[in-house]
């Protein structure tokens, strides 16, 4: 994490604690810091006079003590402790963040199974995105040690692999156009075809409907041949009574 972006961001809220004259302008200032998107160090905020006067009344202790957790604890941790504020999306990420970035350390901790345990995410995917926000947010470098080198590679390799199936996705969608362009075109051949045969009956007489034809995917070579074959089947059924009109003749 680059700590000069970190204390930059946090240097808005120390200024505010200057003037938070209430209790409640300090419960106000803690949600404000833990749900801003680039403040990750807390210890300074921790430390002034508006955030520790907190401690006095039993009313805002909890909000004390969950800037002590954004501070120095985990995701397990706020939810091991009764009591504490509801957090709001954007604090539940940014803890689950920082907890990632702790369980880091250990590599033992790098399982998919151990990292949505700890960070109660059943979801692989929900975890999976966290860990490229958490990487895009400047929290995880492959710099700082061999644990979070190998959460860098996973996420590389996590965003490597969405990339590669919205391609294959878009592959996909582009093949079914063409089939389904190419099939609507060989469709009307197939009936400007039927319609250019000279005798429709033809083809009918011999047993074969339009839908038939459609089927069986004849072109227009295929129909006028039936339509042949049909004249000849006639033309034969005929030759024998002609020829018995001649003989009576």
């Amino acid at each position: 994490m680059e700590q000069t972006k970190a204390l930059n961001a946090l240097e808005p809220f120390l200024a505010l604690s200057k003037t938070a004259s209430s209790p409640r302008a300090a419960v106000d200032l803690v949600t404000r810091a833990t749900s801003a998107p680039n403040t990750f160090l807390f210890a300074e905020l921790l430390d002034t006079p508006a955030i520790q006067s907190l401690a006095s009344s039993p009313e805002y202790v909890p909000h004390l003590t969950l800037l002590q957790i954004f501070s120095h604890g985990t995701y397990a941790t706020y939810r091991s402790t009764p009591g504490l504020p509801t957090l709001v999306d954007a604090q539940a990420r940014k803890l689950r963040q920082l907890s990632l970035l702790a369980l880091a350390r250990d590599r033992q901790n790098l399982s998919y199974d151990t990292l949505q345990t700890a960070l109660d995410l059943p979801d692989t995917r929900d975890l999976e995105a966290l860990v490229i926000s958490a990487v895009y947010a400047g929290l995880l470098h492959a710099t700082l040690d061999p644990a979070r080198a190998a959460v860098q590679t996973w996420a590389d390799r996590c965003t490597s692999t969405l990339e590669d199936l919205e391609t294959q996705m878009k592959d996909i969608r582009n093949v079914a156009a063409v089939r389904q362009r190419d099939q609507r075109a060989a469709d009307d051949k197939l009936q400007q075809l039927m319609a250019d045969a000279p005798d429709a009956r033809k083809y009918e007489v011999a047993g074969l409907t339009r839908e038939m034809i459609a089927r069986r995917g004849f072109n227009k070579r295929s129909v006028m041949e039936v339509a042949n074959l049909v004249d000849n089947e006639s033309m034969d059924v005929d030759e024998p009574e002609e020829r018995a009109n001649k003989r009576k003749m």
